[in-house]
């Protein structure tokens, strides 16, 4: 049963991750729809209008449950002491799960069969790396941040994810709970299911080399 104190962080994380990836597969769609063609553009505008959601996500739900929206987000936190460890599963839950519905929220505004898989090949040495990556600096990025409580903080993740979109080769998904929702869509932010589990690895090893490294960087 459910703590009285956790109830609300549940529902925040579940909201906050719906609408997450709503932002997401929906910016995606509607950059890929008037974009005409050109892939740069629209990933711009879908790094843009993710960064932008974010942001106002992590300042809405950030004080109710953390906004950690990320099942490595959490475990990373978790591991440091910042949250307790009786929240990692069903925090992990509800993140799967609303951003699911997320996905299913944005086939439903733009008129899509709501139920998909995607086709998206994502896969290869490159993309594996680039997801190490992307995780490990979003990763350290909120451990070092919430060691010192830094207010730019909801701001500083929101442009890291701008910049990761295109830094990376595998346009940054950082995000376990992501990437199960996103092999459930057949749009321009889709990952086919086969591809997201090495995604999901790669994204657990950047998580735990950011946890491994954040100490060194503690200013006693």
């Amino acid at each position: 049963m459910l703590t009285a104190s956790l109830r609300p962080a549940l529902i925040a994380e579940m909201l906050g991750s719906a609408l997450l990836l709503a932002g997401v597969v929906g910016s995606g769609i509607m950059a890929e729809r008037l974009c005409g063609g050109n892939v740069g553009l629209a990933l711009l505008a879908n790094a843009i209008a993710t960064g932008g959601v974010l942001f106002a996500l992590i300042v809405m739900f950030g004080p109710v449950s953390g906004a950690h929206f990320n099942p490595a987000v959490t475990l990373a936190l978790v591991l440091r002491g910042h949250s307790p460890r009786s929240a990692i599963l069903p925090y992990v839950a509800v993140q799967v799960v609303g951003a699911i519905l997320g996905v299913w929220l944005a086939h439903l505004m733009f008129d899509l069969p709501i139920l998909q898989a995607s086709t998206k090949v994502r896969s290869g040495i490159g993309q594996w790396t680039a997801e190490v990556t992307a995780t490990f600096g979003l990763v350290l990025l909120i451990l070092i941040g919430v060691r010192r409580r830094l207010e730019a903080l909801p701001a500083a993740v929101a442009v890291y994810i701008v910049g990761a979109y295109w830094f990376t080769a595998s346009t940054s998904f950082a995000n376990p709970a992501v990437t199960v929702a996103r092999a459930l869509t057949d749009t321009f932010a889709g990952i086919a299911p086969t591809d997201a589990p090495a995604f999901i690895a790669a994204q657990i090893v950047g998580a735990m080399l950011a946890f491994a490294i954040a100490p060194l960087l503690d200013r006693s």
